[in-house]
């Protein structure tokens, strides 16, 4: 196991972990503040959070409602 985990290319992988967990906290900080969403705010938390990075881009495109 250990191997396997030597092998990662650490420097490469963990700016893209972390992008990916500072958008998350973002996108469900704002998904909760939010009043109103386009669909309901229920579904647009499962989005953000099993939609690795795709889910919180896809919440500020199409979730926000800009009243």
């Amino acid at each position: 196991m250990s191997e396997l985990l030597n092998g990662i290319p650490w420097g490469l992988i963990a700016p893209i972990l972390g992008i990916q967990l500072l958008l998350m906290v973002i996108a469900l900080v704002s998904c909760i503040r939010e009043e109103k969403t386009n669909g309901p705010k229920w579904l647009w938390i499962l989005v953000i959070l099993f939609i690795n990075i795709l889910g919180p881009v896809l919440y500020f495109v199409i979730g926000r409602r800009n009243d």
